[in-house]
């Protein structure tokens, strides 16, 4: 039997083990449950003759970059080895197990059902992304089961904190853990019949406008932060419309721009009240970085600009604090293990491959940058991440297992 017919023949458990995982609420922030997911995913890898180990981030690195309320969260980290006797290279599969936040109505009650209805199965983390380690732990069995040797020897990470910045995930994994690839596949940005050679990075920044409190009845004795934080949000329109001008086309065609999305978070200071003069109005900046820019280069000319637009405002102080960011990254996809993805989704899903980068951010940077690898993204995706009613179509989990299996066994690097 062919590693593909037997994920065929085994698409059930494909769904039975995602199930598993998904009905594992890993929410962060605050980073719930990921001592179970990371004994579960340990014990799944192990099981398909992977020499496996559970890092666990040390305390003082939780304290360094965690808030306090989440230092009582621990923080893992599993990577898995499959060494192939003849094989020269070795690619490099990784995902992260965190989810975001749910909130509202979902269709089948619990955000974490892990329902199947309709050929989809819903749950938070179904598309983000705990579809593409079930897809690629039953694309490894596939092969162990049929006796079926990779051309590469394997390694296999899955990693905490995507949904925040990182840091303690893939970013500590490539810094710290002995891994050695020479190519890698992050499984998510790329789906369908396109492969994602590249992503936007992000800048995120606090501003927070300074007034002063007043009665309400006498507002001219106060310096109002709501009405000066109106005015600097309009004046970054302008920043925003510069920003439109500054293009990027990707090898698919699609022209891509830096965005900027304000106030994502927003709020006031202590002692709010109807009848008072807002002291303080607080807003988030999210500037989306493009494969041709440099996060320090886009922190620079945002802070400058905000300085800029806050001098042209009577009476407007503020100060601006650093949240995250995330480089951007984009490699050509000249070498051959990009065509080689290609032809393996090309034969599995028979439709033409392209070429695409995605708006979004996630862990390909870490490698392309860090370890200087060719990296690309692909996994089963699916719909509504980080929404109500996530799901996954259950024939594109087969699917990305399958690609995974066939790209195995045809490029050996």
């Amino acid at each position: 039997m062919s590693p593909a017919a037997f994920l065929d023949h085994h698409a059930a458990d494909l769904t039975a083990l995602l199930q598993r995982l998904v009905r594992l609420p890993t929410v962060n922030p605050p980073g719930e449950n990921y001592g179970a997911i990371t004994t579960l995913l340990t014990r799944e890898l192990r099981s398909l003759g992977l020499v496996t180990r559970r890092y666990a981030i040390p305390a003082a690195q939780l304290r360094r970059h965690l808030p306090p309320d989440q230092r009582i969260f621990p923080r893992y980290n599993v990577l898995g080895k499959l060494a192939v006797a003849g094989a020269r290279k070795t690619i490099h599969f990784n995902a992260h197990y965190d989810v975001v936040p749910v909130s509202g109505q979902w269709r089948h009650g619990s955000p974490f059902s892990g329902r199947v209805d309709g050929g989809w199965i819903y749950g938070r983390g179904t598309s983000d992304m705990k579809g593409s380690m079930a897809s690629c732990l039953l694309a490894l069995r596939a092969l162990r089961a049929t006796r079926t040797a990779p051309r590469m020897n394997v390694e296999v990470s899955f990693t905490a904190d995507e949904e925040t910045d990182s840091f303690l995930g893939t970013g500590w994994l490539v810094a710290h853990a002995p891994i050695k690839p020479d190519y890698a596949i992050v499984m998510e940005g790329g789906e369908g019949g396109s492969v994602c050679c590249g992503h936007n990075g992000v800048v995120w920044l606090e501003v927070t406008v300074h007034g002063r409190a007043a009665h309400g009845s006498m507002p001219e004795k106060g310096v109002n932060a709501l009405e000066k934080m109106s005015a600097l949000v309009l004046l970054l329109g302008d920043y925003q419309r510069q920003l439109a001008r500054r293009t990027f086309a990707t090898p698919e065609g699609k022209v891509m721009c830096p965005t900027l999305n304000l106030g994502g978070c927003f709020s006031s200071g202590e002692g709010g009240k109807i009848n008072t003069v807002p002291a303080l109005a607080r807003f988030s900046v999210d500037r989306r970085v493009i494969a041709i820019e440099t996060v320090a280069g886009a922190e620079r000319e945002l802070r400058a600009f905000l300085a800029a637009a806050a001098r042209r405002i009577p009476g407007c102080r503020i100060t601006v604090a650093k949240v995250s960011d995330n480089h951007p990254c984009f490699h050509a996809p000249t070498d051959p293990f990009f065509a080689a993805m290609a032809r393996s989704v090309t034969r599995i899903r028979r439709a033409p491959t392209t070429f695409n980068v995605s708006t979004g951010f996630n862990d390909m940077h870490f490698f392309a940058h860090h370890r200087k690898i060719p990296t690309l993204g692909y996994g089963p995706g699916g719909q509504h991440e980080h929404a109500i009613d996530e799901r996954a179509r259950l024939k594109d989990l087969v699917a990305a297992a399958k690609i995974y299996a066939d790209l195995l066994t045809t490029f050996a690097g």
